[in-house]
């Protein structure tokens, strides 16, 4: 395994049986959650576009786990029908749904005056909409019994608004609008939604694609813990969000960043 489930993290008896629904599950944060959740015996179902990645996690788990209730489908998240179809199902299969997290997310840099329309909205369709139509779904399966959490997954690039990256930047600082609408919104039904910003996460993608040596030393510079942010360092988090050690905390987005803002 790339990353192993890391079995001596806090365990929460009130996560067992429970079941969650994870966007981008794959690889990355997205895939040390599903870990994570398993770990804490909760049932998981889970979406991604990329079969491959998917199919190596489930086997990975599974050698690990050989109980674990795990549920996986390919799904394109800015088709909002079948991202909603997706949760009907799932919640069907695994007997409820309880915990929905919006992590699917596409961080691609790009100069701003070569921005087109086509490629404004598809940023939208990536990292702001599927966030909007998975927790209508969620919503109406979770007030059938008062209670629920949902987290969605910001970003403190909102926060700093670094070059090249408007439109995510932009769809990032929707995501924390909806969190506190919609946990006023949900909050009659005892469901409560926040929203988690990490800082530069060292995941596979980050590593191969833009964390290089000298850009991860800038980034160190600013930070006041001068140590990596791992993806299992954000599932922990994610843990806690969901359990119901965080029962009366909604509407807000918490920083994971070893102190960058």
């Amino acid at each position: 395994m790339t990353d192993s489930i890391d079995k001596q993290s806090t365990q929460y008896s009130n996560l067992i049986g429970k079941v969650v629904f994870i966007t981008g599950g794959a690889t990355g944060i997205g895939a040390a959650m599903v870990k994570g959740f398993v770990g804490q015996s909760a049932k998981v179902a889970f979406i991604d576009i990329d079969e491959k990645a998917s199919a190596s996690l489930v086997s990975d788990i599974e050698s690990d786990y050989p109980n674990a209730m795990l549920w996986f489908r390919k799904v394109d998240v800015t088709d909002p029908e079948a991202l909603q179809l997706a949760i009907v199902e799932a919640s069907a299969a695994l007997g409820s749904l309880d915990v929905l997290v919006n992590n699917v997310g596409n961080d691609a840099r790009q100069d701003v005056e070569n921005i087109t329309a086509y490629d404004w909205h598809k940023c939208m369709q990536v990292n702001l909409d599927p966030a909007f139509f998975a927790s209508q779904a969620a919503f109406k399966i979770m007030r059938e019994h008062s209670s629920g959490s949902i987290i969605n997954f910001s970003s403190i690039n909102a926060l700093i608004g670094p070059q090249q990256m408007t439109g995510y930047v932009t769809a990032k600082a929707g995501l924390m609008g909806m969190t506190k609408s919609l946990s006023r919104d949900f909050g009659v039904d005892n469901i409560r939604v926040n929203a988690i910003l990490p800082g530069w996460v060292a995941t596979d993608r980050q590593l191969n694609s833009w964390l290089t040596k000298e850009e991860e030393q800038k980034w160190t510079d600013a930070m006041a813990l001068k140590k990596r942010i791992e993806p299992q360092d954000v599932a922990n988090l994610a843990l806690f969000l969901a359990s119901d050690n965080s029962a009366m905390i909604t509407g807000q987005g918490i920083n994971i960043d070893g102190g960058r803002t």
